[in-house]
């Protein structure tokens, strides 16, 4: 809220301005539920970087309100902490998984569709995921409170852009960047939709078929549970097209594999104003060390736990 979170191995930056027109940031270690070195692995690490990130990204949401607020009372407990991200993940299940199945349903009872043994059933639940989706999108945008979440999402990717390809990184080059980032969130959740509709359409219907649950509430049963376990292997192949599409700046397959997520991100950045921009140049100062930190030129902001910095 107000404020933007970069980034940068370990730790991230944090970056908020208050009320009165000042900014404070903090500096974190980010934090991991998956130590091993198997969760690195290629094909493997999108599903960690998606918990994690999710994690990170409450606490992050929460220091912002406490540094904004400049009230500490208001700060979530970690197992606040641990609840929220919970009750995001049973919304998204809900809104994304179930909704989704149980309107395909309703078209097999209006005699639209086939049940789940057939293609038809999953082409209706893709559908409606991709327009669940979008319309959720387009509907918090219009919430004024999230237009200007959405600005600072613009300010994230015009700093970025400009430490990719400027060596001195004020506030004056990153206005004149692209709000578009092939490396955004937003292109993530896209790939998970489009993968998860594909890989539904192509392997529930055999492995229902196979399993012949013996009820039809088992065999609904059964597909809710194999869609939400596919979360795993999608989020994981997802996050690798993101980064080989982001990797290659040219290319026909890059393009297209970029096009998508670019549009997208019209509904969920915003163009910043100057003020915005300068707090998400604080938050990158924040996130960086050495040299690189010396390139991004910012306002005068404070430094919040100190120690922390040690």
């Amino acid at each position: 809220m107000d404020g933007v979170m970069m980034r940068n191995g370990e730790i991230y930056g944090l970056a908020v301005r208050r009320p009165d027109g000042c900014i404070v940031a903090i500096r974190r270690p980010w934090f991991s539920f998956f130590s091993s070195s198997f969760f690195a692995l290629p094909c493997v690490r999108g599903f960690s970087v998606l918990v994690d990130t999710l994690y990170n990204g409450v606490s992050a949401l929460n220091q912002s309100v406490a540094l904004g607020e400049t009230d500490e009372s208001q700060k979530l407990t970690k197992w606040q902490l641990v609840v929220s991200m919970i009750i995001s993940v049973v919304f998204a299940v809900l809104l994304f998984v179930l909704a989704p199945h149980f309107l395909s349903l309703l078209m097999f009872w209006l005699d639209a569709g086939g049940d789940v043994e057939g293609l038809s059933f999953h082409l209706w639940d893709g559908f409606y995921k991709a327009c669940i989706f979008l319309l959720y999108l387009w509907g918090i945008s219009l919430l004024p409170e999230i237009q200007r979440v959405l600005s600072y999402h613009g300010a994230e990717h015009k700093t970025i852009h400009a430490f990719e390809k400027s060596d001195a990184v004020t506030v004056d080059v990153a206005q004149k960047m692209s709000r578009f980032h092939p490396r955004c969130g937003t292109t993530f959740l896209l790939f998970v939709i489009s993968l998860s509709i594909l890989l539904h359409a192509v392997f529930v219907p055999p492995l229902i078929a196979l399993i012949h649950p013996s009820s039809e509430l088992l065999k609904h049963a059964l597909t809710l549970v194999v869609k939400i376990a596919f979360i795993v292997p999608i989020s994981a192949f997802s996050y690798e097209m993101i980064r080989f599409a982001a990797k290659r700046r040219q290319g026909l397959v890059a393009s297209l594999l970029r096009a998508p997520g670019l549009c997208l991100q019209r509904l969920t950045t915003r163009e910043p104003s100057i003020d915005q921009l300068a707090v998400a140049l604080v938050s990158l100062h924040m996130a960086l060390e050495g040299f690189e930190k010396e390139r991004v030129h910012t306002e005068a902001y404070t430094v919040l736990d100190e120690a922390l910095l040690c």
